[in-house]
């Protein structure tokens, strides 16, 4: 991801993506909701914007359940501050990087990653190679880089949709959450959970809620006053509270549910320093 301009303010909207968003294959920004040029003499709108975005959730957030209160005031959400949405973001990069990092270590998807990059490129900053430059690329190569044979195939399946068009930036931006959710998750490779995780960090998704992460589960259950501690596991998997119950909580913090699973993992604290 390549930093904006902070003084950008763009246009924001809770149910589409609100990252800017790059061209896999270019790499130039082809998705931003930019603010029209408005006339002086025009009375000024009140609209949700890249500035105003956060504030107007975390609002939202408290006038929904005051408990969120504390919370709101003890941790500062970046991902979707200003700072966050100026985050530029080459969906393929980060989608391939999600594959990457599947069942390994931090310092190891690191390492594969590097790799990956210097089959296409030579100096050791350089960018992440287009979709089109990958599907070239035999799964033998590709598997040089240190990847599974899986992965290989999945990441290479994932470059030829791009290279073709079946998937874009300008989808992934204007696309409905249940359209990119439907997208992503038939794209070998891709699991709903990594595709919440994706349309949440990645795209800057504000309505993504993930009812199969533990951890929102488990922070869920103690914002509700639940002894997590004593929760027993049933059937052999940890069920710190049911899905109908995650359902029903969290459905009254829509569209603003990621914030909302954000400050769940913050009730836990638990570690999303490799989401974000």
């Amino acid at each position: 991801m390549k930093p904006r301009s902070a003084t950008v303010t763009r246009l924001a909207n809770p149910k589409l993506t609100n990252a800017p968003l790059l061209s896999p294959e270019t790499s130039r920004l082809v998705a931003s909701r930019d603010i029209e040029t408005v006339s002086p003499s025009k009375a000024p709108q009140i609209r949700t914007t890249t500035e105003n975005l956060l504030q107007e959730a975390c609002d939202y957030l408290i006038k929904v359940d005051g408990r969120m209160k504390p919370l709101i005031e003890n941790h500062h959400c970046r991902v979707f501050s200003p700072e966050g949405l100026a985050e530029e973001i080459d969906p393929f990069e980060s989608l391939s990087s999600g594959i990457i990092s599947q069942q390994v270590s931090g310092a190891a998807a690191k390492s594969i990653k590097t790799k990956f990059i210097a089959l296409f490129e030579e100096q050791p900053e350089s960018r992440f190679p287009h979709p089109s430059q990958v599907a070239a690329k035999s799964i033998e190569e590709l598997r040089t880089a240190g990847l599974s044979q899986r992965k290989a195939e999945y990441i290479k399946g994932l470059a030829e949709k791009f290279a073709s068009g079946e998937l874009s930036a300008r989808m992934l931006h204007d696309a409905s959450d249940e359209e990119v959710m439907e997208k992503l998750i038939a794209v070998r490779g891709l699991g709903k959970w990594s595709v919440e995780m994706f349309a949440c960090f990645g795209l800057k998704r504000m309505d993504v809620f993930s009812l199969g992460d533990l951890g929102v589960q488990r922070g869920m259950a103690a914002f509700v006053g639940r002894d997590v501690a004593k929760l027993k596991s049933k059937g052999g998997k940890w069920k710190y509270m049911s899905e109908q119950d995650m359902i029903e909580l969290s459905d009254k913090f829509a569209p603003y549910r990621s914030l909302f699973m954000w400050y769940m993992w913050r009730v836990e604290e638990t570690d999303i320093s490799t989401m974000e």
